[in-house]
């Protein structure tokens, strides 16, 4: 099966943010399999260079160890993308619960930045923007559509996300930009470093005879795998930019969802732990 493309002849120099990241290393492997030419920055606070060590040595990338936080280095990232993928961020909702001020800092501060240098440049750009199913909270309606409202988060994390969705609207109608919102459910695969699974498995680890599962583990969640995310990031991107949209958003995962205790029961399994209590 075919990898779904972007098919816009304008698209030639990409920024991805965060692109050392779990999310963002995966879509830089599929645009540089594509032929793109392909500019990271990241600081490295949660990602890591060995993901994308098979580019380092392209002459189509470009990697930029650097933070966002600093407008002079957002102006410096985005100097000849006419496409960026903004995709870092602080991606640890409990963080919020000790030290709120990270998600205002690294989810905020870092897209006001980008989005201050691209008005800046006065050259029409397209963002996209790795946003998430937490700008929801709580909603009552599953699954839940994007014209879903009021959308009301209960989690820094998410207010963070709705804010800096709030500033990609806003510039887009006033500044000449487009802004795609991909709000993003549970993603899984090779590379994550955070959530469930890799929660479990660590506790695993630690005491194989013993898995504290928070709540009663009937709470239930969608997930959906990496490689199908980035075909759908592919998918919208290619639909937005066909489009004289100003702004879009999409919710990006699956229909489906499973208990924790099922995910708990199936990573004992793939760890050959027979029996949990």
């Amino acid at each position: 099966e075919t990898a779904p493309k972007m098919q816009h002849n304008a698209i030639k120099k990409i920024l991805v943010t965060g692109g050392a990241g779990f999310m963002g290393s995966h879509l830089v492997d599929r645009l540089m399999s594509q032929n793109y030419k392909v500019t990271v920055i990241d600081n490295l606070s949660s990602g890591s260079l060995n993901n994308l060590e098979k580019w380092l040595q392209n002459p189509n990338f470009t990697f930029i160890e650097g933070d966002l936080k600093h407008p002079q280095t957002a102006e410096k990232a985005t100097k000849r993308a006419n496409l960026v993928f903004h995709f870092a961020a602080n991606p640890e909702v409990r963080v919020g619960e000790t030290e709120p001020r990270i998600h205002f800092e690294e989810n905020l501060v870092t897209t006001f930045n980008l989005l201050e240098a691209l008005r800046k440049r006065k050259s029409s750009n397209t963002i996209v923007f790795a946003s998430t199913s937490t700008v929801y909270g709580e909603a009552t309606v599953l699954p839940t559509p994007e014209e879903y409202g009021p959308a009301v988060p209960i989690s820094t994390y998410g207010a963070s996300k709705q804010g800096a969705e709030a500033l990609m609207s806003a510039y887009a109608y006033t500044f000449d930009l487009h802004a795609l919102i991909l709000r993003f459910a549970n993603i899984v695969g090779p590379r994550a470093t955070i959530g469930v699974i890799i929660d479990f498995v660590r506790k695993l680890q630690k005491d194989p005879n013993r898995l504290e599962i928070l709540g009663d583990g009937t709470q239930r969640k969608s997930y959906l795998y990496i490689d199908d995310c980035i075909d759908a990031v592919f998918c919208t991107v290619d639909t937005f930019l066909k489009s004289a949209c100003r702004v879009d958003a999409y919710n990006v995962g699956s229909v489906d969802q499973v208990t924790a205790a099922r995910i708990a029961q199936i990573v004992a399994e793939e760890m050959n732990i027979p029996k949990l209590r």
